[in-house]
């Protein structure tokens, strides 16, 4: 994804995206496979039911299958308006389909970042990213299961490596 099709990211000009992804598709949760399975179950009534002609269980299965396929697609559109991305000077985390809540606060604030990984997490290639900022004790920015986590936290690392670096005194 290019900083051209993320609308609501305003880079200054010498800022430029190092690292961008959204939620593991996991974030999409039980519900995502329960529609799925819910819009196939209508789909095998209304076309079972459908061979003696249109009647009562053929509509069931039709509103089943419409009422599967409009969870589904709820959890796709909440998913698909979540980013993450990491810029060589700010982190932005941005969500919301309806109304738009962007977070954002620059490296030089960064204090601390910690990646946390469950066995599920590791063996399905997701993990969180708490990003922690001086003169707070409250995670400041989270980053909930990020695909590639130890490649996020590189780039983060990387990028606050590079800051450190350019004001350090020679």
């Amino acid at each position: 994804m290019t900083p051209a099709t993320l609308d609501w990211l305003h880079l200054s000009d010498d800022e430029r995206v190092v690292w961008e992804s959204r939620p593991h598709p996991i974030t999409m949760g039980i519900r995502m496979p329960i529609a799925v399975g819910v819009v196939l179950l209508g789909f095998l009534l209304a076309a079972w039911s459908a061979s003696d002609g249109m009647g009562a269980l053929t509509y069931a299965g039709i509103a089943l299958a419409l009422g599967g396929a409009i969870v589904a697609l709820i959890q796709y559109v909440f998913w698909r308006n979540t980013h993450y991305v990491i810029t060589s000077a700010e982190l932005y985390k941005k969500h919301g389909v309806v109304s738009r809540d962007v977070t954002q606060f620059r490296l030089d604030r960064v204090q601390n970042a910690s990646l946390q990984q469950s066995v599920v997490g590791r063996v399905l290639g997701y993990g969180t990213l708490t990003v922690y900022t001086a003169g707070s004790g409250d995670p400041e920015l989270t980053f909930e299961r990020v695909p590639q986590p130890q490649r996020a936290s590189g780039v983060l690392s990387d990028e606050l490596g590079q800051i450190a670096h350019s004001t350090s005194p020679v």
